[in-house]
């Protein structure tokens, strides 16, 4: 496979990954919700509010990352690589799904076809080169000025 293949299989596993997560936070918290409300002893409704407010949290925790990685990689954006570490490590604590799309995304932005996609030297400029310096005038010793002073609106 190349590395453009490889790039847009890791953003949708990233996808799949958050779909996943968010469809099971969203199980738990029905299964939850019903459980607490069906009991002929009911949970007060302020702790019921609370347990959905932190699974929403936690779920927004956990899926935001992949879902910006997925985003980032199909988009091959500059910043893709430090958000898919990011989002494969906060994946690999949701077994066994998460791990493998955390061991995905390390084996294939580690590896020399995500080196060449998101490593490449090409978009630094080269030292050698300085476009805004011409040889043609002589060098001089650059004096401080101050900056003029603003003018009083008063």
């Amino acid at each position: 496979m190349t590395a453009e293949q490889h790039n847009k299989y890791l953003s949708w596993a990233h996808f799949a990954h958050a779909a996943i997560t968010a469809l099971m936070m969203l199980f738990v918290l029905a299964f939850m919700t019903a459980a607490m409300t069906l009991d002929p002893n009911p949970a007060p409704a302020p702790f019921v509010v609370f347990l959905w407010v932190f699974f929403v949290a936690m779920t927004a925790v956990l899926t935001l990352p992949s879902i910006v990685a997925g985003y980032a990689l199909l988009k091959r954006k500059r910043w893709a690589k430090i958000i898919c570490i990011v989002a494969g490590v906060l994946a690999s604590m949701s077994a066994p799904i998460g791990t493998a799309v955390c061991v995905y995304t390390f084996w294939f932005l580690f590896s020399e076809p995500g080196k060449m996609l998101y490593d490449n030297p090409q978009r630094m400029l080269s030292s050698s080169t300085k476009p805004w310096v011409t040889h043609s005038s002589p060098t001089r010793d650059a004096q401080y000025v101050p900056p003029p002073t603003p003018p009083d609106w008063r």
